[in-house]
């Protein structure tokens, strides 16, 4: 039972799906409870991504041509934004700001925290977005049953790349003050990290099967370089990660993975 209230735990974290009222009182709350719950950050990746892929389904089927595909990728992304409160698309705005804004590793950190956008997170966003958008309505043309696999396995893919770096990297963000990953501060341990690989397998075997072991084998690699990328970055410039780092991380990652499935050698 502690793994279904951790599940939904970070459901709670996560999203924006309510875990509210004798629910919420069954799961309960702790530093520790929280940072266990890290490990079902994929498993929050199937019911993003599962409502994604319904989105973009069914308006695809209402939406004919390139135009129709185009309109269907945004709602489809909307939708995914309005599941999480847009939590990862703010982490990356906020670490393209702090890297973008100042070389200081002190004064970059100081950038990150503050909640106000810069010229290196709109851009960031702009260009994430409109990529994200431009990559999904590509896969739409290669069949809606495709696109929706591939936002579903993107979604939950990339919410494991995150664990890698809590597990292996420190972490550098300020923990006297309100921080999204403060309750993630102290590294997950292997087992928690092996629930996270569990819960990511079937994504993977999805993606091979719907999209053939070229493209699928392609989307994992290039979604593990990425996350290595960011990771080297992230250690390069702030010595560690932070809770910005984390969203970034998986934004990153997601579009990673749009873009070896979008792409014909």
């Amino acid at each position: 039972m502690n793994g279904v209230r951790h599940f939904l735990l970070a459901l709670q974290f996560f999203t924006r799906v309510p875990v509210t009222g004798p629910l919420a009182g069954w799961v309960g709350f702790s530093p520790a409870m929280l940072r266990a719950s890290a490990a079902h950050f994929p498993g929050v990746g199937w019911l993003v991504g599962g409502v994604g892929a319904g989105v973009l389904w069914f308006a695809q089927a209402g939406l004919p041509g390139v135009a129709g595909a185009l309109a269907a990728a945004a709602l489809s992304t909307i939708a995914t934004v309005l599941m999480t409160g847009a939590f990862h698309e703010d982490g990356l705005a906020d670490v393209a700001d702090g890297l973008g804004g100042s070389a200081d590793r002190a004064r970059a950190l100081e950038i990150m925290k503050d909640s106000r956008i810069g010229a290196f997170g709109a851009i960031a966003l702009v260009l994430a977005l409109g990529l994200k958008i431009v990559l999904l309505a590509t896969l739409i043309g290669q069949g809606a049953w495709t696109a929706s696999v591939a936002l579903l396995s993107a979604h939950v893919l990339s919410r494991l790349a995150p664990l890698f770096l809590i597990r292996w990297l420190p972490y550098v963000g300020d923990e006297n003050a309100a921080s999204k990953a403060k309750p993630l501060a102290a590294a997950i341990g292997s087992g928690a990290l092996m629930v996270g690989v569990a819960w990511s397998i079937p994504a993977a075997a999805l993606l091979l099967w719907s999209h053939g072991a070229q493209h699928g084998l392609a989307a994992l690699l290039l979604c593990a370089l990425a996350a290595m990328w960011t990771a080297r970055l992230l250690m390069r410039r702030l010595q560690g990660f932070t809770g910005d780092g984390l969203g970034a991380t998986q934004q990153v990652c997601e579009l990673a993975i749009y873009l070896a499935l979008a792409w014909h050698a």
